[in-house]
């Protein structure tokens, strides 16, 4: 595969880190992973929704080589902070350890913690360097980089593991059970299974995976990232964990009430969706606000995904744009900076829908827009929201995506 000018900065930046840290790379091995874009469901995962995304060429990029011990040495460029992250196979803090909870190095340790848990004999350790360029909030950058750390300490160990379900398992335990973030499995399949130029469909209940291209040839529109410059909390820290227990607790009521359902998407016909609504909405509002979102998106879903067969982007626009105004006022995880962004959006002509993306709270929303239309929603974001946001305006970006593939291995480039 040829370098493009963004895999050759980013290699020349490994190289400049393996430099800075003391760290061997020369000769290895480079993991990219990418990051993604979520049409639908966001909150899906947790609630049992299928889900449809593509992955999206923002990327974390690790160059790493076995150093022929039993030790693990990893440095981030973007935390170099925390200095060389360094420790013996199989040594690690306690899960969810305090210790570890404000470093990015708890990924690391987990890794190797959940992949010995699952069985995998670990001999070799890596030196290995990192760095990353994808927006902080909404677009999984976690999972980006959980997954480049289990595929490059299996491929430094020999160790072929064929499932990659299996790997996306794996790297939500590592955010589950190690560091105590309680994500679903969106972020792990739509970069994982993730190929250029078309998008991901991940049906939970058969566990399988459909690549669905763009119906039109004519691509005629930008995905397009809205980078509010805000630092989001990890997902344990949020109000993303706040929500999935909610939908947990509404599950459990229903249940008891004789409900035979495993998640809130097992509610999907419209008798049985109002007859809930009767029976909770003035003792749990809330909970009832909650599954209206994830009821509708459902519906939407399907709509948004026949359009997008088509090749009719303005549909899956405006499905977008729906769900954004029920992730809004019905699921209620949204913040003033992702709305600012999305008020800005919606006054540009060209732009078929926009939303917040991912857990919410900050980070970043996104937009679906005609070609000809992103210059002029770049303007309209440089000249509103520093306005808006005074305290953001040296840290807020506007990203056009590309789908590409989720996972690339490069050899003999460091």
């Amino acid at each position: 595969m040829k370098l493009n000018t963004q895999d050759r900065e980013a290699i020349g930046k490994l190289t400049a880190l393996a430099k800075q840290s003391g760290l061997n790379v020369n000769g290895g091995m480079v993991c990219r992973t990418s990051s993604r874009f979520c049409f639908g469901v966001e909150h899906g995962d947790y609630n049992g929704t299928e889900l449809f995304g593509v992955g999206t060429d923002r990327f974390i990029w690790m160059g790493y080589k076995p150093n022929k011990t039993n030790r693990f040495r990893f440095y981030s460029g973007n935390f170099s902070g925390d200095g060389v992250v360094e420790f013996e196979c199989g040594d690690n803090p306690n899960p969810r350890s305090p210790e570890i909870a404000k470093t990015w190095g708890r990924f690391a340790y987990g890794v190797d913690y959940i992949l010995r848990r699952e069985g995998f004999d670990l001999r070799e350790g890596v030196d290995a360097v990192i760095y990353g360029n994808i927006p902080g909030g909404g677009m999984s950058r976690s999972a980006s980089l959980t997954l480049n750390l289990i595929l490059s300490v299996l491929e430094a160990n020999r160790i072929r593991v064929e499932d990659k379900f299996r790997i996306a398992d794996m790297a939500q335990a590592v955010e589950n059970d190690y560091i105590g973030s309680p994500c679903g499995l969106l972020d792990q399949i739509m970069i994982l299974f993730a190929r250029a130029g078309v998008g991901v469909h991940f049906n939970p209940g058969e566990r399988s995976v459909n690549y669905i291209p763009f119906g039109n040839d004519v691509h005629d529109f930008r995905i397009v990232g809205l980078d509010t410059g805000t630092d989001r909390p990890g997902l344990e820290n949020s109000t993303y964990r706040i929500r999935r227990a909610e939908c947990e607790q509404f599950v459990s009521l229903l249940q008891k009430a004789g409900y035979t359902i495993q998640n809130l998407a097992n509610v999907r016909e419209d008798l049985e969706y109002r007859e809930i609504m009767d029976k909770f909405s003035s003792s749990h509002p809330n909970l009832c606000d909650r599954l209206k979102y994830i009821f509708f998106a459902q519906k939407r879903f399907y709509i948004m995904l026949d359009a997008w067969k088509r090749g009719d982007i303005a549909t899956v626009g405006r499905i977008f744009r729906e769900d954004g105004h029920s992730l809004r006022d019905d699921y209620k995880i949204s913040g003033p900076e992702l709305e600012s962004m999305c008020n800005i959006a919606r006054t540009v002509e060209g732009v078929y829908g926009e939303r917040i993306l991912g857990g919410g709270d900050k980070g970043a929303s996104g937009a679906l827009v005609a070609v000809d239309s992103v210059e002029a929603l770049s303007k309209a974001v440089d000249v509103s929201y520093p306005k808006r946001h005074p305290e953001y305006k040296d840290k807020y970006a506007v990203h056009v995506f590309k789908m590409v593939d989720g996972i690339h291995l490069f050899d003999g480039v460091i």
